[in-house]
């Protein structure tokens, strides 16, 4: 027994010594884009639901990085403020699945075509959503989410979520973000982030470790079909949004269990929409009927799903057309451990700075801020001040 929980805590660790450099660079990247882009100015961008809107709306999306949770309670914000809703739901969607840190990630854990698909099948699944939307949302449905969105019934992270941590003033990019405001804001967005997930990272690696440890390739192989290869391929995308939903796992806490379903046979499609699932997690689900109501959360559901699946099949057909998709017999966890390598010496550096920016977090009234985390949405704080 004992054996077996170490082995499954060792692949846990290897993973998260492999990824801890990414993550703060991704997170140190986002916080620098979010301390001087002002969420006033994302609302007044989003306010239909044209293409290029949408496009604008995963780019500040994907500039926006946010734990799942965080980026629901954003996006209902966004829309209670007068966002188009699709373009907030565009904006969601890129936030968790279209951010540096997954991609840098995924590259890291799984190879750079991981990444390349990633960043491929999330705008065609806004797109699939941005039809679904047009063809089957009803007005009077709409008006309905509106009216519950009204209420601010709280979900998760909505203190979060309603914090603008911006820098104002007058200036450039670089004047106001090397201002002791704007290093402040940084520090803020920086550790807030990290707050939001850990949780989700945590349970993402621990679940990950056991699942490689204790359940064996066969039952994986059996489950996905992996020995019949055009079979895998079709329901791979269908059951790797199940699959995620069933986790609890959200953002980037899934991808060390895809690592682990990659090499268990999944299709590479089925990848992809295994990771965009992180919106459909049971307890999102649970916010979304909060948010908007249980008919429009039975909506979300069905359309986003539906997104995913078709997104994981345009990966895994356009990929596999062109030979991208990597070869599953060489899927490798990361077991090695700690080793004096370039990842070593990277894990170091990014330390330092995360130590850093933590520090002037704590010496610039952050402690008040992790305990407004979880506040009311009625509660929103400008906090570029402290």
């Amino acid at each position: 027994m004992w054996d077996a929980i170490g082995h499954a805590l060792s692949i846990t660790a290897s993973m998260t010594w492999e990824i801890t450099w990414a993550l703060i660079l991704g997170f140190a990247l986002s916080a620098v884009v979010q301390a001087v882009v002002r969420r006033s100015t994302v609302v007044r961008l989003l306010g239909d639901d044209r293409p290029r809107t949408l496009a604008l709306a995963a780019g500040l999306g994907a500039a926006s990085s946010s734990c799942s949770y965080a980026a629901v309670a954003l996006a209902r914000s966004l829309f209670r403020k007068g966002a188009d809703f699709t373009a907030a739901m565009a904006f969601e969607i890129a936030s968790t699945n279209l951010v540096i840190e997954l991609g840098v990630i995924l590259a890291l854990l799984m190879g750079w075509q991981f990444t390349v698909a990633e960043f491929v099948g999330g705008p065609v699944m806004i797109a699939v959503l941005a039809v679904l939307f047009r063809l089957l949302l009803r007005e009077r449905l709409l008006r309905r989410a509106r009216e519950q969105a009204a209420r601010g019934l709280a979900g998760s992270m909505e203190g979060h979520a309603a914090m603008d941590m911006s820098v104002g003033g007058e200036g450039g990019f670089v004047r106001r973000l090397s201002s002791p405001a704007g290093l402040t804001s940084v520090s803020h967005i920086f550790v807030m982030e990290w707050a939001a997930i850990l949780r989700d990272l945590v349970g993402g690696l621990l679940i990950a470790g056991a699942i490689a440890a204790w359940v064996p390739d066969a039952f994986w192989r059996t489950f996905f079909l992996a020995d019949h290869p055009l079979a895998a391929k079709v329901i791979g995308p269908l059951v790797g949004p199940l699959v995620a939903l069933a986790t609890f796992v959200c953002s980037i806490g899934n991808v060390p269990l895809a690592v682990v379903l990659w090499k268990g046979g999944i299709s590479f499609g089925g990848v992809i929409a295994f990771l965009y699932a992180d919106l459909l997690i049971l307890p999102i689900l649970s916010i979304y009927r909060k948010y908007y109501g249980a008919r429009m959360a039975a909506f979300l559901l069905g359309t986003f799903f539906a997104a995913m699946v078709v997104a994981g099949y345009v990966v895994e057909f356009v990929f596999g057309a062109l030979g991208l998709v990597p070869d599953q017999a060489r899927a490798r966890l990361p077991e090695e451990g700690v080793r004096w390598d370039y990842t070593t010496w990277l894990n170091i550096a990014f330390l330092l700075l995360a130590a850093a920016l933590l520090v002037r977090f704590l010496r610039t009234g952050g402690r008040g801020m992790l305990r407004r985390m979880g506040g009311a949405p009625e509660q929103p704080r400008d906090l570029r001040t402290l």
